[in-house]
């Protein structure tokens, strides 16, 4: 065999690199961290339930609350991620279990009061179909 066909054979044969292999798996994992990156916080979640919160919305209905109100939460986790559409009032400084102006002014006095647009308004928590009665609005 001359000495070019065993230097090509020796190429042939060879193992890759340690650097190229740690590349790789450097490569790989940086991938893999970007898609969870991307997956958990860039992703806009979808709900069922966004096209009533923002008909709600439309038909003039307004939730207010309160920060402290477990109602509240419970009324906001009827509606999941579909809640940043519904129009609510936060009636409680952030800390502080005291009403500000604009709640005082509406004539809010318990948590969560759901205001419509012919006026009419209920307290406590609402189930998802009573709203739908009341505004119109097709739960899906």
């Amino acid at each position: 065999m001359s000495k070019l066909s065993k230097e090509r054979e020796k190429v042939a044969t060879a193992k890759p690199s340690p650097r190229w292999l740690w590349a790789g798996v450097v490569l790989s994992v940086v991938v893999v961290a970007w898609g969870a990156y991307y997956f958990l916080y860039y992703r806009k979640p979808v709900s069922t339930l966004d096209g009533f919160a923002q008909c709600l919305k439309t038909k003039g209905a307004k939730m207010y609350g309160a920060w402290w109100c477990p109602h509240c939460a419970d009324q906001k986790e009827m509606f999941g991620f579909a809640f940043q559409y519904v129009n609510y009032v936060e009636c409680s400084p952030e800390g502080k279990r005291t009403v500000n102006d604009v709640c005082k002014q509406a004539g809010v006095k318990n948590f969560p009061t759901w205001q419509f647009a012919d006026g009419s308004r209920t307290e406590g928590t609402e189930p998802l179909a009573v709203l739908s009665d009341k505004t119109g609005c097709r739960l899906p």
